[in-house]
């Protein structure tokens, strides 16, 4: 058997093909169809994405940030084209793939502890009541919520609710872990402590991070590149804008760096000269 056919052996059973970029979008296109014909959202994205990167993805609304996530978590289908892990398509959710979404999408009537075992219970059925706990509590402690691990839902802040989202996709230990602007709704100061405590956590884990954000600073704060959607119909990408500042990072020694600024003005160039928004 040669090499070639070995690889395509693999992949047609479902074996990870090493060879292959960790995370690849090939040729990929997504169109829905309305009432007035089919509408394409995203149309030949290619990117590939390395094992352990942090990835931010930006770019006006409607330019299929979302859509292009959901296909890596397998909520949604490719039209045309492919999302590879390991050089395995991605056909539906797995918990290989966890998403923290900016509405919580916590269960309000169970506990912060109760909502993270939740996740575990789901992946490692077979654990015992002590290993769960463990785990559990593990990652409320990563993000400082251990003394709030018997509070309801209802009874803990946004702020709070969102660390315990982070905690629960994080307890079962995702290869990638997909961040639908986690901290849009968040008043300035938690946004910025939370930010501080993703890259903590990040750099332990070293999961694969895909993030939506519309906040430029946090994007250079927090990740190695940025990817830059043009705007929809049929949107693409852009650019991909490396951020190399060295880890790890202090946020008011980036904000003294002279490249701290060229990068944002690019990013800012790109949005509102080169892709302003048409509101009209």
């Amino acid at each position: 058997m040669t090499l070639a056919s070995s690889k395509d052996a693999a992949v047609l059973a479902g074996q990870p093909n090493t060879t292959s970029p960790f995370l690849h979008f090939r040729d990929l296109g997504k169109v829905y169809p309305t009432p007035k014909g089919p509408y394409s959202v995203l149309e030949n994205v290619n990117l590939e994405v390395n094992a352990g990167e942090f990835i931010c993805v930006i770019g006006h609304s409607g330019c299929g940030k979302s859509t292009l996530l959901n296909m890596v978590s397998g909520f949604a289908m490719p039209s045309s084209g492919e999302v590879l892990l390991h050089g395995v398509p991605i056909k539906k959710p797995g918990p290989d793939r966890m998403v923290v979404f900016q509405g919580y999408a916590l269960l309000p009537w169970m506990t912060a502890y109760e909502n993270v075992v939740l996740a575990i219970d789901s992946v490692k059925p077979n654990l015992s009541q002590q290993q769960r706990r463990d785990i559990a509590m593990e990652h409320l402690e990563m993000v400082g919520l251990t003394a709030a691990a018997n509070k309801c839902i209802t009874q803990i802040s946004g702020g709070m609710k969102q660390r315990v989202a982070i905690a629960r996709a994080l307890a079962i230990r995702p290869e990638v872990l997909i961040l639908d602007e986690p901290f849009g709704a968040l008043d300035a100061i938690t946004k910025a402590e939370l930010q501080e405590e993703l890259l903590k956590i990040w750099n332990t884990q070293k999961c694969t991070v895909l993030m939506i954000t519309h906040d430029i600073d946090e994007a250079l704060f927090l990740a190695d590149r940025l990817v830059m959607m043009t705007n929809g119909p049929a949107a693409g990408i852009g650019e991909v804008m490396a951020i190399d500042f060295p880890r790890p990072r202090n946020r008011e020694d980036i904000m003294e760096d002279p490249r701290y600024y060229e990068l944002r003005n690019r990013a800012l160039d790109f949005l509102y000269n080169r892709f302003a928004h048409d509101d009209t």
